[in-house]
């Protein structure tokens, strides 16, 4: 069952372009890694992309920042597991969401990404 949070479908591609980029990110430009430091780089208006984990259990650690991004206007994509971008964060724990600040050598990347969201579903 779909969760509440995610407003959009990610295609795989886009999910794995995703996962690239914050790996690319974490070694070349700067990424805030967890739910609370991404919801700061929202805030404060410095976050470029905001990658959420569909896989969030219990739905409410991450269900308000695809709200507060829309607010701010910074975009942001779904990925599949949490596990996985941790691991492309370059944590050895699961993250249920990261902010890229700065996408280093993956600029070109994050241009692509963004060109290529799909809509948000009606409310």
């Amino acid at each position: 069952m779909a969760k509440s949070y995610v407003k959009f479908e990610v295609s795989p591609e886009l999910a794995g372009k995703a996962y690239e980029l914050v790996q690319i990110a974490s070694t070349t430009g700067k990424v805030r890694r967890g739910t609370n430091e991404a919801t700061k780089s929202i805030e404060r208006g410095v976050a470029k992309i905001v990658v959420i984990a569909e896989n969030v259990e219990p739905e409410e650690i991450v269900m308000h920042l695809p709200e507060v991004c829309t607010e701010k206007g910074i975009p942001y994509i779904y990925v599949p597991d949490k596990k996985e971008l941790g691991k492309y964060a370059g944590m050895n724990v699961q993250s249920a969401a990261v902010a890229i600040d700065d996408a280093g050598n993956g600029a070109d990347l994050l241009k692509d990404i963004i060109a290529n969201l799909p809509k948000k579903k009606a409310e």
